[in-house]
């Protein structure tokens, strides 16, 4: 099968996994890693990917890739890293849900929770915490995103300037190796610092491909983070700060299962 018959293939792929991996491909496409390693050249020549240890990734930017398309990233993850998120979480306490598509994967994985006050700028969230009765919500102010229902900005910042928190989830565009939280838009990383600082225990649900990804703009170092829910073992660098900052890291599924 020639490149220009795999290619719309590996980019489909790598938009909906994160990643590619040369091993993965082999299995999927039948052909050699040579052949594989040819392919993945050829594409970040034209710089539809970027070349990673084993693999390739979709290409940098300082732009994030469209809302729907981070949706189907990862599905399977982003739910069971929800699963172990919401189970972490308690009825009858004050909770921040943040812009995401992992933490509108939790705000499901809530529906079956009580007492809860769910305050949030995600109006996606919103939207899916409104099918329980038994959970206030309280949306943010703010300047609406239409691409992701997120609500950013002064008034996002005003509104949970008035709450301190028992729990935040927040996510992000990407991880440095060390741990650094890392995002696109400056409006939401000012808003994810007055979650932070409004928060008892700050909780960061992040799969794998975040450690594969850039963004441009630091939002806190993982110091800042209670607990880390993820799908895949960290970085060396990401461990040691996590275990010397108490930064509890929670994996969603068992290690012989990832």
């Amino acid at each position: 099968m020639a490149l220009t018959i795999r290619k719309p293939e590996i980019i489909a792929i790598a938009r909906r996994e994160g990643k590619v991996t040369v091993d993965g491909l082999v299995e999927y496409f039948g052909v050699t890693p040579q052949t594989i390693r040819r392919d993945l050249t050829d594409l970040a020549d034209t710089g539809e990917l970027e070349r990673v240890h084993g693999g390739a990734i979709l290409p940098s930017t300082t732009v994030n890739i469209a809302y729907n398309e981070r949706r189907m990233l990862n599905q399977s993850s982003k739910v069971d890293i929800a699963r172990a998120c919401a189970e972490r979480i308690p009825n009858d306490c004050a909770i921040f849900l943040s812009i995401g598509t992992t933490t509108e994967a939790v705000a499901t994985e809530l529906l079956s929770h009580e007492g809860l006050l769910v305050v949030t700028n995600n109006i996606n969230i919103a939207t899916i915490l409104s099918a329980n009765s038994k959970v206030e919500v309280i949306v943010t102010g703010g300047q609406l995103r239409s691409s992701d229902g997120g609500l950013v900005g002064n008034l996002a910042q005003n509104t949970i300037d008035q709450f301190q928190f028992d729990y935040s989830i927040i996510g992000c565009s990407a991880l440095r190796a060390n741990g650094d939280l890392m995002d696109f838009d400056m409006q939401e990383v000012s808003v994810s610092k007055t979650i932070i600082q409004h928060t008892e225990h700050v909780i960061l649900v992040a799969d794998r491909s975040k450690f594969d990804r850039k963004a441009p703009v630091f939002v806190a170092p993982i110091s800042n983070i209670s607990t880390f829910i993820t799908d895949s073992e960290l970085p060396t660098d990401c461990k040691t700060t996590c275990d010397s900052a108490g930064t509890l890291v929670v994996f969603s599924s068992p290690p012989n299962l990832r």
